[in-house]
């Protein structure tokens, strides 16, 4: 099964080592990995897309929990979640080609970022079918070079309470609370 985690960890060097570190040493390929912080800058948030038995992974979440930098672990997979990619991507376009190029990237809603001599970069953001379906589309074309940023994903709406983030009663209102092994 595909398994989306979202990790909230502590701003630290090191802390994304130690994390995949961990996916490693008990056997899981990440399948896309995106790190970044968040509306917090103390924190960052990590999201991993694995294959897996329900199982051994939630076995891994739990041992991932463990690690003193991070914050909270949940498998999003069963949540309704909003879930993007973003490509750059570099194709040979001459000049007599551009307006049938810049069609398709219209088509995907993307934009066109820069543009040389011979060739386009084009931006994308969506769905990773949606990300696929435009390389292929583009690929007769010529493809230089290409990078995506992997998945990064967020629950829809409000949370359940067992997930939400609460202060403690007698804690200071303008120090933020956070949940985990750790203070920041």
């Amino acid at each position: 099964m595909r398994h989306v985690l979202s990790a909230l960890v502590q701003n630290q060097p090191g802390v994304l080592a130690h994390v995949s570190g961990m996916f490693a040493s008990r056997g899981f390929n990440i399948d896309s990995l995106a790190v970044g912080e968040t509306e917090d800058p103390h924190l960052s948030r990590i999201t991993v897309v694995v294959m897996g038995d329900d199982r051994l992974l939630e076995q891994v979440r739990k041992q991932l929990e463990k690690i003193v930098t991070v914050v909270k672990v949940l498998d999003i997979s069963r949540e309704d979640f909003v879930e993007r990619d973003l490509i750059l991507i570099q194709i040979d376009a001459t000049p007599d080609r551009r307006a049938e190029i810049k069609a398709l990237v219209d088509s995907y809603r993307g934009r066109i970022v820069d543009i040389g001599p011979e060739q386009l970069m084009i931006e994308i953001s969506g769905q990773e079918k949606k990300i696929e379906a435009f390389i292929e589309a583009v690929r007769p074309y010529g493809i230089r070079e290409l990078a995506r940023t992997g998945r990064i994903a967020l629950v829809r709406g409000s949370r359940p309470a067992s997930c939400e983030e609460t202060a403690a009663p007698d804690a200071d209102e303008s120090t933020p609370t956070v949940l985990g092994h750790s203070n920041l």
